[in-house]
């Protein structure tokens, strides 16, 4: 014969049982959220953390490349400045002709004084560019002053040359100021 009140109190025990187990149940479902909620702010502190670390070593990089051309750059506003002494210079060691027993000092003054002047260039990574007549014109290094037709040559020669252009290290500071044969194909 069945008993009620054992009946009740399995059904109780059962109840409770359930309970408890639903209670699990939640908990373990709020600590599996919870968790889910930890990873993906783990992983996006992570994802913050690489941007900002990569974005330093490019901050790093661009001011590392920064420095170096000032270094290698930084002075060709003064290079440029200098040119037309360097041109005047030349001009007057043309225009001396030469050396005679009264202007043999003022001649040797100019070439120390340029020789000086090219070093201190060479020092700076300032080459000058020397074309000579006979070349190719080249648009990358040669600034074309005129253009005339010269018996004797080929079109896109240079005929002559008005002044030296200039390397800043592996920059044009100044092409070279020439001018060029027109002359037709024959």
């Amino acid at each position: 014969m069945a008993n009620p009140e054992n009946d009740d109190f399995l059904d109780d025990i059962e109840s409770a049982e359930a309970d408890a187990y639903a209670e699990e149940l939640e908990e373990f479902s709020d600590e599996a959220i919870e968790v889910d909620s930890l990873r993906a702010e783990r992983d996006s502190l992570k994802d913050k953390w690489m941007r900002a670390l990569a974005d330093a070593e490019n901050s790093r990089k661009r001011a590392d490349k920064q420095r170096r051309d000032a270094e290698m750059y930084g002075g060709s506003k003064l290079a440029r400045d200098l040119l037309p002494v360097y041109d005047n210079m030349k001009r007057a060691l043309e225009a001396a002709g030469d050396k005679t027993d009264e202007n043999a000092p003022l001649i040797e003054g100019l070439e120390l004084t340029m020789r000086e002047l090219v070093n201190t260039f060479r020092k700076h990574g300032i080459e000058p560019i020397a074309p000579a007549v006979g070349d190719k014109f080249d648009p990358n290094i040669h600034e074309a002053m005129f253009e005339a037709p010269v018996p004797g040559t080929k079109a896109g020669e240079i005929i002559q040359v008005s002044a030296e252009g200039f390397w800043l290290s592996d920059r044009l500071l100044r092409p070279a100021q020439v001018g060029v044969s027109s002359m037709p194909a024959s």
